[in-house]
């Protein structure tokens, strides 16, 4: 680590002069797509993390309440320790290593792991009731300001389309479709990241959910397509439609919403994770061009085709689709290797 980390060394001061500890040993930890860094320490025979958020970029309160709601329901969140919001430290219970993308690309057992993250996503979404009443809104003002993330971000400056005025007006349309259909779902707590980077692998009360910060009152198909649709990773769509079918089922046995029929529930899913996915191209595209992080171009290709796969299934998506065929698929490799060459020769 860097001897001129200003950061860092204000975090040693508050675990030693402010809290008392003593520890052996700090190591990085990992980092995220945000400006939120996490160290892991050591005291004697334990592990701790201790997060580092910038209070002039981010703002662990937010985290901090969400911590309150999600706890008492049973899931297994990193418990806090200490916290200082002002200074944007906060120390947690160390939940290892291994989150659910590096055990499914390995050994691990797909049906386990999917089991136990989706009886967490029914505690979360049945239980937490009264929790997501204190969120916020995941209504028509921040789904819009999302969709709006990939003309901006995704076509415009990765690709540098040049849109005509028709083909705006048709995206614009396609996106209030979307909008329309996620308000038209039962409302829940949501997570909004609840994938394969965020749920770690642990003996106890498995999965550890972490990067939970941002969670909204919205729809309940939102976290099932962010777990089944991972962008990371990707199942046959046989598949993920048998463990949607098993979701569903779990969730009308505990007397949950869902839908007329199983068709209702899968439209639910799709639609919802159109708009999920082309959101995070726009995201994706921003964490480059505006945080300097080129690492996530190398997931816009199955972004892309979760949305262009949804298009097909849907006849009020169906001009988008052909969109996506015509002008968007086609560019996407290009601007890839564009971006591949200017930071393997930067100038």
């Amino acid at each position: 680590m860097p001897e001129n980390d200003a950061r860092l060394a204000l975090l040693q001061g508050w675990l030693v002069r402010d809290l008392g500890l003593r520890p052996a040993r700090l190591e990085r930890a990992s980092s995220d797509a945000s400006f939120r860094r996490y160290f892991r320490v050591t005291f004697g025979q334990g592990t701790m993390i201790v997060m580092d958020a910038p209070p002039e970029t981010e703002d662990v309160r937010p985290y901090l309440h969400v911590t309150a709601l999600l706890e008492p329901l049973g899931i297994h969140v990193p418990h806090v320790h200490e916290a200082d919001a002002a200074r944007g430290f906060v120390l947690l219970e160390d939940l290892g290593s291994t989150h659910y993308l590096a055990e499914l690309g390995g050994a691990g057992d797909a049906r386990r792991l999917y089991g136990d993250a989706l009886r967490t996503l029914a505690d979360i979404q049945l239980r937490g009731a009264a929790a997501a009443a204190q969120l916020p809104p995941y209504d028509r003002a921040p789904l819009a300001r999302e969709l709006a993330l990939m003309p901006e971000w995704f076509l415009d400056r990765h690709l540098t389309l040049e849109l005509t005025g028709a083909e705006r007006e048709m995206i614009d349309a396609a996106f209030e479709f979307l909008i329309q259909e996620a308000l038209s779902q039962p409302e829940v707590f949501v997570h909004r990241d609840y994938h394969s980077r965020n749920l770690m692998v642990v003996g106890e009360r498995n999965p550890g959910v972490i990067d939970f910060q941002d969670a909204l009152r919205g729809p309940i198909g939102y976290d099932l397509v962010s777990l089944l649709k991972d962008c990371y990773i990707s199942w046959p769509r046989e598949r993920v439609l048998e463990w949607v079918s098993g979701y569903r089922s779990l969730l009308e046995s505990r007397g949950g919403p869902v839908g007329g029929n199983t068709a209702e529930f899968v439209r639910w899913f799709d639609l919802i994770g159109a708009q999920r996915h082309i959101k995070v191209l726009g995201i994706f595209a921003r964490l480059w061009y505006r945080d300097g992080k080129p690492g996530y171009l190398r997931d816009l290709p199955l972004t892309l085709e979760y949305v262009r796969e949804c298009c097909r299934l849907y006849p009020q998506l169906a001009a988008l689709a052909d969109f996506l065929e015509r002008r968007v698929a086609p560019e996407l490799p290009r601007a890839n290797e564009r971006v591949a060459s200017q930071t393997a020769h930067p100038a």
